[in-house]
């Protein structure tokens, strides 16, 4: 009996040993990771962004009662003296005395030597909603009036925008019949606009909120979310103009958001769920965990790099990515709804094991 239970306890130990190791296998290059705020007057809140100012970092989301309510507005907060701010109110949706929207997705594009631009949606729906910006000259401190963008424009729809060229390619979409991406471009900080037409037809590929990528040939990727449980993607070569037929990677989509970053070293780096739903699941619709990083230096062949989170209770969600100028990495996502978190990362200590046949290992 005695025998029994040494040997229970050596493999007791030996797979918890193991689940700590792999634990903090995919744990290594993270150098901070915390909420951005404990306590908030908005229940719920979702689709953070983050922008690097002059004076550091910066990051917006909605909150409100629920996604939706017509109470929910675009909140801020700072990184200040190495601390985040309390979260401030920027915009809301009323449109006159006796009409009220919810808020939805803001976007963060600081010009580079210029403006500090939000981008966000108005709107009863996801398909009725409109798009608005406002301007910061201080850094996020304050803010302008709000800006309806021209009719028919949204803005960069979850993810931010890149300048190529002098110009601000903002990635878009909609999903009133499919969904379907484009591009709008603007050269003046938002002042006038052209769009393109969309890059996929929406019924054998669908694809909204892309992440641009830029490669060191010029050539420019978008990673887009599906209703295909992968994740789908398009190609230009001629600094964003037209794209290429759109088609699915190995990397798999649960219907959520995802976000990218191109890396000074070369490499892309990819955050989402890797959760691959059933073939039969309703949408393409899976869970909203792990939330996982991926690398890759030629936006084919991707590596498994970390775990943010593996926790089965609820979701970790809509993530939104930057590299700052001193070179570190810097993600904010939804944390069950409730906060939002925020993780720093060191790209160099970053640590790699090939993803085959779009299989996280282990």
């Amino acid at each position: 009996m005695k025998k029994r239970y040494l040997i229970l306890n050596i493999l007791f130990l030996f797979f918890s040993w193991h689940s700590f190791a792999q634990a903090k296998k995919w744990k290594t290059g993270i150098l901070r990771d915390e909420f951005i705020y404990q306590k908030a007057s908005f229940p719920q809140c979702h689709a953070a962004t983050i922008a690097e100012t002059k004076e550091g970092l910066i990051a917006a989301w909605f909150g409100g009662s629920y996604e939706g309510s017509n109470e929910v507005c675009i909140y801020t907060s700072r990184m200040e003296n190495d601390r985040w701010t309390d979260p401030v109110q920027v915009a809301d949706g009323v449109i006159n005395d006796t009409l009220r929207y919810a808020c939805y997705n803001p976007v963060l594009c600081q010009i580079p030597d210029g403006e500090l631009l939000l981008f966000y949606k108005i709107g009863p729906n996801v398909a009725g909603w409109t798009g608005w910006m406002i301007r910061s000259k201080d850094n996020g401190r304050t803010w302008s009036k709000r800006e309806p963008l021209p009719n028919g424009y949204l803005g960069p729809i979850k993810n931010k925008p890149v300048e190529v060229a002098g110009t601000l390619i903002c990635p878009s979409s909609t999903e009133k019949n499919g969904w379907k991406a484009h591009f709008e471009y603007t050269h003046d900080m938002g002042k006038t606009w052209a769009k393109s037409p969309d890059i996929n037809d929406g019924k054998t590929l669908s694809a909204i909120q892309p992440s641009v990528l830029q490669y060191k040939d010029g050539s420019l990727q978008v990673l887009c979310r599906s209703q295909n449980t992968t994740i789908n993607q398009s190609w230009s070569y001629d600094n964003g103009r037209t794209w290429s037929n759109m088609t699915a990677t190995e990397l798999p989509n649960n219907n959520s958001g995802t976000d990218a970053v191109s890396l000074k070293d070369g490499r892309q780096l990819l955050v989402y769920n890797h959760v691959k739903p059933p073939e039969t699941a309703s949408e393409g619709r899976g869970v909203r965990t792990p939330l996982n990083v991926a690398v890759s230096k030629n936006g084919e062949q991707w590596y498994a790099t970390l775990v943010l989170e593996d926790s089965p209770v609820s979701e970790y969600s809509y993530p939104s990515v930057i590299q700052s100028q001193d070179g570190m990495v810097h993600i904010v996502y939804t944390w069950r709804r409730e906060k939002i978190k925020y993780v720093k990362i060191d790209p160099s200590q970053l640590k790699i094991q090939k993803i085959k046949k779009g299989q996280w290992p282990d």
